[in-house]
């Protein structure tokens, strides 16, 4: 409990910026998860989840009475929807595994998907922006409003396993990092910054994974043979 107590109040400070210990071990757990996602390990999800408690008290800074008084109800949000999003993701996986196969098998959306994924983005952000300004969100909010749809679709489709999922947190984070230092959250901006190189290399190794993994007609070319 003291600690939990020690890392609620602990500060860094650098120069004239003060930075919250729980921004940053936040952080640390979110790498940690995308890391386990990009082994498709079960407990990436679980992980995960304690990166996102952490940050939704970092996101209401006005409301936790934290350094940086700024609400990013967006950043704050999605944080949520990360947390009821990874127990689906958890289940899937965990299921999955228990059933003798891996966690997730790494499949291509599909154009159909694709264009349901790009849809959503714009039009989620679209519906959201007045929504999130009208609550008080930190400005440029559309580019808030773009993190948490984005977010939540990329959440979803690494449950489902597309290998597309990766190039949305590309997208996620091309907003997030100018956003993230504008408000002044410096330790999520830089982590951001490295999310973007990371999600690039996930996507190739899921990619690659994808492309190795024979197809069913080879195993089966016979249709009879199928399982």
């Amino acid at each position: 409990m003291e600690f939990i107590l020690w890392l609620f109040d602990a500060q860094l400070r650098i120069g004239d910026q003060t930075i919250l210990w729980r921004e940053i071990v936040g952080n640390v757990f979110g790498l940690l998860s995308a890391l386990g996602g990009m082994r498709r390990k079960v407990w990436a999800w679980p992980v995960g989840i304690v990166g996102n408690v952490l940050l939704l008290t970092v996101f209401l800074g006005a409301v936790f009475g934290t350094p940086n008084p700024v609400n990013l109800l967006g950043q704050a949000g999605r944080q949520i929807m990360f947390i009821a999003v990874s127990i689906y993701g958890w289940y899937r996986w965990r299921t999955a595994s228990r059933d003798g196969g891996t966690a997730v098998e790494p499949r291509w959306a599909g154009w159909r998907n694709r264009v349901f994924l790009v849809i959503a983005l714009v039009g989620g952000t679209a519906l959201l922006t007045p929504i999130f300004r009208a609550l008080g969100s930190y400005e440029p909010v559309w580019a808030d409003a773009w993190i948490f749809v984005g977010s939540l679709l990329a959440t979803y489709g690494m449950a489902k396993g597309w290998v597309e999922f990766w190039l949305i947190w590309v997208a996620v984070d091309l907003v997030g990092v100018p956003l993230l230092f504008g408000a002044g959250y410096y330790a999520s901006g830089f982590m951001y910054v490295f999310y973007g190189a990371f999600t690039l290399f996930g996507f190739v190794v899921w990619a690659r994974t994808r492309r190795n993994k024979p197809s069913v007609e080879t195993l089966f070319p016979d249709p009879t043979l199928h399982p």
